[in-house]
């Protein structure tokens, strides 16, 4: 099964934390208020997970970003500790530290930790629109996530004016989805115009969908909002058809085009959409059987040690993954260091590419492990596991590595629910999209074997994020 937290928080003081902050983490009772898996071994407990938020690493920084989502907002839910957190984390929003920019599991592009705290509150605001029918949580953590709304609110408004867009647009997002609360209802005058002028016209495809649902709900008109949208998203498609047509006469102007547009940095899964608004997962059809979950290739004789030697079940280590966190002991975002150490091997094989006077990590191999790690700014973005030597990743406890590729695909694509989370890479590699998960195929004599790549956000475009030399690769 997919391992959906990180085990391996550091145990960072909350002593770290500005006074405002640390105040309301003391005055709460957490070891009464559980998130989605309190209690599991390894599973962080939520002041630790609001500790390491201001952590000096970087990578631990990420991790415990995700872990918000993952533990205190899984599956668009809020929980008993939830609503408190929310109220720790609106005291965190002014500390300098959270200046810092980095890569977050969950949107494209680099942004301030600022802005992604925000994002982060306007999920939860987004949640609490919804009702226990929703499957949004139970009575009473909602009424608690409701009843922070207004000082939520307080503490964010101050941010919708910030000179960072990113901040800007997070905050005005966050506000807007907060007013839904009745006792706010005054206040929406005072925040109408900029939803309009600055969220409305967004890169970010969420924010817009945010804007015209608020502003309709509001009772201003949206005509012009939807009409901007359908045409933005119908040039898009043509643009899109055309500069994957190689005989086409535009291929080289739409190509030109798409590069030209602002990257469009909604996270793939949004959360917390109103009931009407989610997609329900398609029903198979009556006659339609789920296929049979893949089996690994059982390796090679014993006494083989040819080229193209398979690893049998007893040689490959046995891992799980976090769908945009990591996969085994390697967590995106790690530094070569850093991954060596958690290996406990140094690499084979470095690749460095030159960007001006700087060289940048392409990937490194590691051949003990069967594994290559793949960077971008000299962090992991992209784990490929080797599909003779590498260790057996499992969801639900059904194997990735080493299978037969086309018996891997279609068991994934049953269990896909989610519209447009499957894409196809050139080289026709599945993409799921929901999973952070690519299947490549590799040699292995005169079959081929499943190359499970663990990707982020920002690589599932295969053709234009993996070297030349992993699609080489044999």
């Amino acid at each position: 099964m997919i391992n959906e937290t990180t085990p391996d928080l550091p145990n960072t003081s909350v002593s770290s934390l500005p006074p405002t902050a640390r105040a309301e983490l003391a005055g709460t009772a957490w070891e009464e208020l559980p998130h989605s898996r309190t209690g599991l071994h390894g599973v962080p407990d939520t002041p630790d997970i609001l500790g390491a938020v201001l952590a000096d690493d970087p990578a631990h920084r990420v991790r415990a970003v995700e872990d918000l989502y993952q533990l205190l907002l899984n599956e668009a839910r809020v929980f008993p500790a939830t609503a408190p957190a929310a109220l720790v984390l609106s005291r965190l929003l002014d500390d300098p530290r959270t200046l810092a920019e980095n890569r977050w599991g969950r949107r494209a592009g680099r942004r301030p930790l600022r802005a992604e705290l925000l994002n982060w509150l306007a999920s939860f605001a987004d949640i609490t629109r919804l009702d226990v029918k929703d499957g949004a949580g139970a009575a009473q953590d909602l009424t608690a996530a409701r009843a922070a709304r207004p000082v939520l609110h307080v503490r964010i408004a101050e941010f919708c004016d910030a000179d960072d867009p990113l901040v800007r647009e997070a905050a005005l997002a966050a506000t807007a989805l907060l007013l839904a609360d009745p006792a706010l209802a005054p206040a929406v005058p005072r925040y109408a115009p900029a939803v309009r002028t600055v969220l409305a016209v967004s890169a970010d495809s969420h924010y817009r969908w945010i804007a015209r649902e608020r502003m309709a709900a509001w009772g201003e008109d949206v005509t012009d909002l939807v009409d901007a949208e359908r045409d933005h998203r119908a040039a898009l498609n043509r643009a899109h058809a055309l500069a994957d047509d190689p005989f086409g006469e535009g291929q080289e102007q739409a190509i030109r085009w798409l590069e030209e547009q602002p990257e469009d940095t909604a996270a793939p899964e949004q959360l917390g959409r109103r009931s009407e608004d989610r997609t329900a997962p398609p029903q198979a059809a009556p006659c339609e059987s789920a296929p049979e979950t893949p089996i690994a290739n059982p390796g090679s004789e014993a006494g083989y040690l040819g080229a193209w030697r398979i690893a049998r079940e007893e040689e490959r280590a046995e891992w799980t993954f976090t769908p945009y966190i990591g996969v085994g002991p390697l967590r995106f975002g790690m530094t070569l260091k850093e991954i060596t150490s958690a290996l406990g091997e140094e690499p084979t094989v470095l690749s460095h590419s030159s960007h001006g006077e700087d060289q940048q990590l392409n990937y490194a191999d590691f051949a003990e492990s069967g594994v290559r790690a793949l960077f971008e700014e000299n962090r992991l973005g992209c784990v490929a596991v080797n599909a003779l030597t590498g260790p057996q990743v499992r969801l639900d406890a059904a194997p990735l590595t080493g299978c037969a590729p086309s018996h891997v695909e279609d068991w994934l694509v049953h269990r896909t629910t989610r519209p447009g989370s499957l894409t196809y890479s050139p080289a026709a590699d599945p993409v799921f999209h929901d999973l952070g998960l690519a299947i490549r195929s590799q040699r292995a004599g005169d079959v081929v074997l499943t190359r499970p790549l663990f990707l982020l956000h920002d690589w599932l475009d295969l053709w234009h994020s993996l070297p030349s030399e992993e699609w080489n690769y044999v």
